[in-house]
């Protein structure tokens, strides 16, 4: 098996920069056909968007927006110019949410972190993905057929029936969350059955370093990637177990949690998603997870961004004394001074009342300053703390809720 899937896992950096600048233009005029998109970017001309920093001055679209569209222009809401007739599957994620996909060509670009993972010809994959409505399970035996190995769809549950065919059929490589593998070697040790399996490639769920060095002790190699159902393949693990390296068909941003402002390298934020895909193209969609990128390139030799990996969730929606405040109000509060470098809002109980206090990363010294900012953004009065630059966690959150109802 060669050592990288193709040549554009290794490209320099200028090479990238070319590749962007055409890419993005292209990316945005076919955007501009999807009735939704084209309201959203009406203002935008393609051929400006070029660059990291003009794309980051576009729209954001969020997962609600997408939602209410198709509710009302079902079932894509007009982010795809075709029908739902013109694409191989449509598939319902809790919302509902509906996603097209294809059968050919490796729609979600799994096939890239399969091969990453070891998986190629000779493998036989026993796909515990759901393939009922949700399209995890045609997502990973799309990769699966991208580096020619055969593929088991086993779906989920019926674990004693997927002992035995994974005795009977010889199965090599696990497909699934990280926990069920768990559930099925558990289940074969008491079948008194040994299973073949010497890779896992997880998504979906937490792989916790103690349940990866449970498997390593059987002699399972474990990856994992991060994918969603509207994005495919963002990012992906490689030997070097060193972040997650991003995908070659999506450009990844970080942004401050309820904007579209990025953050510097190395702080946490909301991971923001373009896709080349011309058949689907979202653009800066906002993914509601939190993530950070790495500094440098991955030992492995793979050139692109790398992040850090699933950090929780960046909708951090709180309802505080009755009231939602919301991230979007957070960054309005902040956007209204420009001596407040980052803000954070804490609810926390005293007196088994809620009460809110606003932490300001400023040299100000006056408090009170900001007590009217407050109210009109965040609609609630709180107590206002003033904190030196740079000594707010970098963990993303920009509402931190410490009540406990124990």
């Amino acid at each position: 098996m060669a050592s990288y899937y193709d040549e554009l896992e290794t490209r320099d950096q200028g090479e990238r920069d070319r590749a962007l600048a055409a890419a993005l233009p292209l990316a945005i005029t076919r955007a501009k056909t999807a009735p939704a998109l084209a309201r959203l970017l009406r203002d935008v001309d393609p051929a400006q968007v070029t660059d990291r920093a003009a794309l980051a001055r576009l729209p954001v679209i969020r997962k609600a927006e997408l939602s209410e569209a198709q509710r009302k222009s079902p079932p894509f809401g007009g982010y795809t110019t075709r029908l739902a007739a013109e694409f191989d599957h449509v598939f319902q994620s809790p919302g509902p949410i509906y996603e097209p996909g294809r059968r050919d060509g490796d729609w979600w670009r799994l096939g890239r972190f399969l091969h990453a993972a070891g998986v190629g010809r000779g493998d036989i994959v026993q796909n515990c993905f759901g393939y009922h409505l949700t399209p995890a399970g045609m997502m990973f035996e799309s990769g699966a057929r991208a580096v020619d190995a055969a593929v088991l769809p086993a779906g989920t549950g019926q674990t004693e029936l997927q002992v035995r065919a994974a005795v009977d059929i010889g199965t090599t490589c696990y497909a699934g969350t990280p926990d069920f593998l768990k559930v099925i070697l558990d289940r074969a040790d008491q079948m008194g059955e040994v299973l073949s399996f010497t890779r896992a490639v997880v998504g979906g769920g937490a792989l916790f370093p103690s349940l990866r060095q449970a498997y390593a002790d059987r002699g399972i190699v474990t990856r994992q990637c991060y994918a969603t159902a509207d994005l495919g393949n963002i990012a992906y693990e490689s030997e070097a177990l060193e972040g997650m390296i991003v995908d070659e068909g999506v450009i990844v941003e970080i942004v401050r949690p309820g904007t579209g402002d990025p953050v510097a390298e190395g702080e946490v934020g909301e991971v923001l998603v373009t896709t080349l895909n011309p058949d689907y193209p979202l653009i800066r969609f906002a993914t509601g997870d939190l993530s950070a990128v790495m500094a440098g390139t991955s030992p492995c030799g793979r050139t692109n961004m790398r992040i850090k990996g699933w950090l929780g969730r960046a909708d951090q929606t709180t309802k505080i004394k009755g009231m939602f405040v919301r991230p979007e109000q957070v960054a309005a509060l902040v956007a209204r001074h420009p001596d407040i470098a980052r803000a954070r809002v804490i609810a926390d109980r005293r007196d088994q009342m809620d009460v809110m206090t606003v932490q300001l990363e400023t040299a100000s010294e006056n408090a009170s300053g900001y007590e009217g900012s407050i109210l009109d953004t965040l609609k609630l009065k709180a107590e206002v703390q003033l904190v030196p630059v740079g000594s707010l966690p970098n963990d993303g959150k920009v509402i931190e809720d410490r009540r406990s109802y124990d």
